[in-house]
């Protein structure tokens, strides 16, 4: 028993320590281009991912998505704004699914949710903030260490240049 409890440490700190690699220095929630809210607070994201408020102030249908479970994004999402890790919302999904109420749709890429979110009214994701592009507009921000800001922090991507402004 011993063994097993220092083998189930050792894979918990290797699985935090790769999580803490892949995860975004900072999340954009983003919506179409073309949506007309500017911003949102971490309260009213997290009313729209548990699926507890289903339309825009404009009648709109908010079409909430997310990634799998095991993507590192999705973790720091879920710890930021519902404050709970993916894996432990199952029950959660499971039982307001006999409601009709389904989860947020799940993409399997950031540029799918790019694609994803800028087609469709309504739509809401998050992205690593150094993928933005002018396809979508950013309504908030999420810091390493789960901060909502409503304003863009400074930005450090390596791989390009990239305009915070909306």
């Amino acid at each position: 028993m011993h063994k097993f409890r220092l083998l189930m440490m050792f894979i918990s700190m290797l699985l935090s320590s790769l999580i803490q690699e892949a995860s975004a220095e900072v999340l954009a929630v983003i919506v179409p281009r073309s949506h007309n809210i500017h911003q949102l607070d971490a309260n009213e994201l997290s009313l729209m991912f548990w699926r507890k408020k289903l339309y825009w102030a404009d009648g709109k249908r908010i079409q909430t998505l997310n990634y799998s479970a095991t993507n590192p994004l999705r973790l720091q999402f879920s710890l930021s704004i519902l404050k709970s890790a993916p894996e432990t919302q199952t029950d959660y999904w499971n039982g307001l699914y006999f409601h009709g109420i389904s989860p947020p749709h799940v993409v399997s890429s950031q540029e799918a949710m790019l694609r994803f979110v800028a087609d469709t009214p309504g739509a809401i994701g998050y992205i690593d903030a150094c993928k933005l592009d002018d396809r979508v507009k950013p309504l908030a921000w999420i810091n390493a260490e789960h901060n909502v800001l409503s304003t863009a922090p400074e930005l450090n991507c390596s791989e390009k240049s990239v305009s915070a402004a909306p």
